[in-house]
């Protein structure tokens, strides 16, 4: 059996920093995207109008329904038949939003759903206008209810973005793959592996931590 050696973890270093910015990039800018757009889709499934509601819900089944790693295939490979091509990391930065912005619009809806009536009736009492009781009674409650859980599909994310390895874009599981398949060794592994763990844990214990706050604010 082999040994554990340093040299390996050395030489494996400025590749798993390269790595570790892939990751860090596509986990970040997914993340906004799966947030924004998540918000878009909970308030389209509320529309009052069927031809806005139907196609959302259809769409946002759909994505949810199929294997994110299928759709990133198709985003790289597929689309780029049609028109738009992006770069491996830009495919894998919208693909993980797109994939997650269908699971935050279920947070947005619970949300949504759980801020008390008595509030929709309020603002309907002083008059408000529809926009300014979405954005000044109605958003500013819901997200507040859901930030832990929206915290959450952040590492769920986190924990799927190897996948963007596959149309390319090296982050720090790609990298200890390439550098372990080309010097047989399996030190770069356990180097990511920890890695993982030293950002995942710390992250679930904020949303912990911010879950208890906000249970007791509300």
């Amino acid at each position: 059996m082999d040994t554990w050696n340093w040299q390996n973890v050395e030489d494996f270093m400025p590749t798993f920093w390269d790595g570790l910015w892939v990751t860090l990039q596509a986990l970040v800018l997914g993340s906004l995207i799966a947030f924004a757009l998540g918000l878009v889709w909970a308030l389209a499934q509320r529309s009052r109008f069927v031809w806005v509601r139907w196609p959302v819900n259809l769409i946002t089944e759909f994505i949810r329904n199929t294997p994110l790693l299928v759709q990133l295939f198709f985003l790289f490979y597929v689309l780029p038949e049609w028109g738009p091509q992006w770069s491996p990391l830009t495919t894998g930065i919208i693909g993980l939003g797109l994939h997650y912005s269908t699971y935050t619009s279920e947070v947005y809806r619970a949300g949504i759903g759980g801020v008390p009536v008595g509030q929709w009736e309020a603002a309907k009492a002083l008059s408000l206008p529809a926009s300014r009781t979405w954005i000044g009674v109605i958003l500013p409650q819901a997200i507040r209810r859901v930030v832990p859980a929206l915290g959450n599909y952040v590492i769920a994310m986190l924990k799927d973005s190897p996948m963007i390895a596959i149309i390319g874009a090296l982050d720090m599981l790609g990298e200890a793959q390439t550098f372990s398949d080309t010097t047989f060794t399996s030190e770069a592994y356990t180097v990511v592996g920890v890695a993982f763990i030293a950002i995942a844990y710390p992250a679930s214990l904020l949303i912990r931590a911010l879950e208890r706050r906000l249970a007791r604010s509300i």
